[in-house]
């Protein structure tokens, strides 16, 4: 019709990625009150952990960061650069919800710091310990583990919110979408695998994702009737 635009007519990105970057924004710009009653943004926290959800709630990807949590996160859901979504290891269509575990005590501190960097260290191991410990699988999508270190630590105070809209979670939760986003992603994981030499960590991811596919293709046939929705073959002969 005149005076009507195609999306390809204007230089706007799709809804979707729209969408994500202002709820990611929104997320990292949530208020955070420190140790010392300071309060400064999520995502202006240079030190830290941080862990991605899935739409079940299930716990699927933890990493850390001394460059900035705004930095690190955004690198992983937005541009698609690091190495675990171009490998096909995390998909950022399948992160609902962000938890995040800043350290402002080290805000200042260099990313040299031996110290601090063990102490960073050490907060990733118990995350990731609590993440494998909670999921249905026992395991997370990380091709690598944590660094190995003796010092333990407590978890510092933790901000979780989600970084899908209303809109967004009616298109991506449907499970016939789910199961056909994961088996693509499957699917490419496998080819990069078939591909290179790797190591055994990305041959784990592609178990853990193959079992997590199964897991979610099991709940959808049952939940639509399981074998009592199977049609009996008509007897072509009568």
């Amino acid at each position: 019709m005149a005076g009507l635009k195609r999306p390809d007519d204007v230089n706007v990105p799709p809804f979707e990625t729209e969408d994500l970057r202002a709820n990611l924004t929104a997320f990292l710009d949530a208020p955070f009150e420190d140790d010392a009653g300071a309060t400064t943004r999520v995502g202006h926290c240079k030190w830290g952990v941080y862990a991605f959800f899935d739409y079940d709630g299930e716990p699927i990807y933890v990493g850390q960061t001394n460059e900035m949590l705004r930095t690190r996160i955004r690198r992983h859901l937005t541009n698609q650069r690091t190495d675990a979504v171009a490998m096909s290891v995390l998909d950022p269509f399948e992160v609902y919800e962000i938890e995040v575990w800043p350290l402002p005590a080290l805000q200042s501190t260099s990313g040299k710091d031996l110290a601090a960097r063990q102490h960073l260290d050490a907060l990733e191991r118990l995350i990731t310990q609590k993440a494998v410990a909670g999921s249905k699988f026992k395991a997370i999508l990380n091709e690598k583990d944590p660094p190995l270190g003796d010092l333990a630590v407590e978890a510092p105070p933790s901000v979780r919110g989600r970084i899908v809209s209303d809109r967004v979670y009616e298109l991506r939760s449907h499970p016939d979408f789910r199961i056909a986003r994961r088996a693509l992603i499957i699917s490419r994981l496998a080819q990069v695998i078939s591909e290179r030499k790797v190591q055994g960590g990305l041959r784990r991811v592609l178990v853990t994702q193959a079992k997590r596919l199964q897991w979610l293709a099991e709940r959808r046939y049952e939940g639509l009737g399981g074998a009592g929705s199977v049609e009996t073959k008509r007897d072509e002969s009568a």
